[in-house]
């Protein structure tokens, strides 16, 4: 199974649609326009708030966390490196490998693979495929692509 997130190109804040491999909106996110730090409400097609992804505030590097219906799933903070980006994922035991700033990277459980994400070159706005294999990956899988994309553009605004 897949999603794809298509970022809104002219949009004042950070908005995105996301689709199943079918081409059917499952998804909208939206950032708000006042808030302190990065705030992003994730609604199902319905209009249901089904997740939020909130920066902490008053940390040295970039720190996100993550929460689905209400309840709090984990965090994803930004390390200091000097070459590659590099991540604390606290997240439902998920631990992520690769190119983070190419876009290409795997998400293991247990030292198995359970989300493969990569970035699609040359669209119009950022455009990410997620690929995932269990069904009941779908919604943390896009929390954490939308949590690692956040943390990668405020560390981009610091």
């Amino acid at each position: 199974m897949q999603l794809l997130i298509k970022q809104r190109v002219f949009s004042w804040t950070d908005t995105y649609d996301v689709y199943d491999e079918y081409g059917n909106v499952r998804y909208f996110v939206k950032a708000e326009f006042f808030s302190l730090g990065h705030r992003l409400h994730v609604f199902d097609a319905a209009g249901n708030e089904i997740g939020l992804v909130r920066q902490k505030l008053l940390t040295f590097l970039p720190r996100f966390e993550i929460d689905s219906q209400g309840i709090f799933m984990g965090t994803i903070e930004k390390k200091f490196s000097m070459f590659r980006p590099r991540y604390d994922i606290d997240f439902m035991g998920w631990q992520a490998e690769g190119d983070f700033f190419g876009w290409d990277y795997d998400v293991y459980e247990g030292g198995s693979s359970v989300v493969h994400v990569r970035k699609k070159l040359l669209t119009w706005g950022d455009t990410y495929v997620i690929e995932f294999m269990n069904p009941s990956h779908e919604i943390p899988a896009l929390l954490l692509v939308l949590a690692i994309d956040a943390v990668n553009c405020s560390d981009d605004k610091h």
